[in-house]
């Protein structure tokens, strides 16, 4: 694991959690970044998004730093706004570079007031402790329900040399994939203009977050953060920005992956392909309406071979589809042919079934070339008892 030059890293405990760790991370690169962003589509959107994007408009794409916190949403309060602009003043000030150049983000309990001053009074000791060795202390710093950290790591050798690709989220529940969902930094130290960078991060997001859920709920907070501040001094040629997209692609799946392996209360990672259909968004189309169903994950979760239920759900997903055209695939074993039952040996897939991962084959017969890969996970009476006390 090599990371990216250029960046330093700092966590601390600013009281904003009830339990006394981490909670607020500071990123700070040192030649100014290149930056794109995506953020949630939920139309309540919390200050950290709206601010984020303006600054970003305001900066022309360019950033120093991310500061994010976790134990407190600040969304759907009196002072949000208030609260999120007076930490990136302060943190500017203290940096000595433009406010527009902070990129805010929180995760947490929504329609909580949160009191900035938390933040404030914990800025010089989080400035302190910067360091280029501290990237796992911000990873652990922005968990909420995570059971750890996830990260994920790249190298691009290109010509010139190599550049490197490092990337954190957090995320468990309220996950569906409604841009990019959750909270993840993705930091590389390649040369590369902002109008490149949304396009590479849009075409990975598609392939990422886009292809995630847990539950099904899209936060207010959701925001994706790519930043490339060139302290490798090696710029892609036009074709080697395809290896380099290909690169960040492969890590921020590896990221999604993680976020559905640690969903709240899981006990296995559903890992769904659907084959042939017309094109890559029917196939994912589909692929979305099996991740999400809750007949589906909780027959994963009780290792029930119940293959009607995925059957049933992709024929919801709004997908013209002929189900005398589709087999099923659990765990390798053909379990439906034609739209109606296989011969198998249930015993051995209930037996199959009891892994800690279950992959699902959707398969549509036909000229279709359209495919999609999907990341999801069961659904188990964990999942209700830790949201049923997440904010007592």
């Amino acid at each position: 694991m090599k990371l990216p030059l250029g960046y330093r890293y700092a966590a601390t405990y600013a009281g904003i959690r009830k339990d006394q760790r981490d909670d607020l991370g500071l990123i700070l690169s040192e030649p100014p970044a290149s930056a794109a962003a995506m953020f949630t589509r939920n139309r309540v959107q919390a200050a950290p998004v709206r601010l984020a994007r303006t600054h970003l408009r305001g900066s022309g794409g360019v950033a120093r730093a991310i500061l994010v916190n976790a134990g407190n949403a600040n969304c759907a309060t009196r002072t949000e706004d208030r609260v999120a602009l007076a930490c990136c003043r302060a943190l500017a000030r203290a940096l000595k570079f433009p406010a527009e150049q902070v990129l805010p983000a929180s995760t947490g309990v929504i329609g909580v007031e949160l009191d900035h001053r938390l933040i404030v009074r914990a800025l010089p000791r989080l400035i302190e402790g910067l360091s280029p060795d501290r990237f796992q202390a911000v990873s652990h710093a922005m968990l909420t329900t995570d059971r750890g950290p996830k990260v994920a790591f790249g190298e691009v050798p290109l010509r010139r040399g190599a550049i490197h690709i490092a990337g954190m989220t957090k995320g468990a529940g309220m996950i569906h994939p409604q841009m990019a969902t959750t909270l993840a930094f993705v930091l590389t130290d390649a040369v590369l203009s902002p109008a490149r960078l949304r396009r590479s991060l849009a075409a990975a997001v598609e392939r990422s977050y886009h292809r995630l859920s847990v539950d099904g709920d899209t936060s207010t907070n959701d925001t994706v953060l790519l930043l490339a501040n060139g302290a490798s001094g090696v710029r892609p040629a036009a074709q080697e920005c395809l290896v380099f997209d290909e690169v960040l692609a492969w890590v921020m799946e590896d990221l999604a992956e993680k976020i559905a392996r640690d969903g709240e209360g899981a006990r296995k990672l559903i890992t769904i392909r659907v084959l042939g259909a017309r094109d890559d968004s029917q196939a994912a189309c589909i692929a979305r309406a099996i991740a999400n169903s809750p007949l589906v994950k909780t027959a994963i979760a009780g290792s029930d071979p119940n293959w009607g239920r995925i059957l049933s759900a992709a024929g919801n997903s709004g997908v013209v589809l002929d189900p005398s055209r589709v087999d099923i695939y659990v765990q390798g074993m053909l379990v439906c042919r034609a739209g109606v039952a296989a011969r198998f040996a249930e015993h051995e897939l209930k037996h199959l079934l009891d892994a800690r991962e279950c992959a699902i084959r959707f398969v549509i017969r036909g000229r279709g070339q359209g495919h999609a890969r999907f990341w999801s996970c069961d659904l188990t009476e964990q999942y209700i008892r830790i949201n049923a006390s997440y904010r007592t």
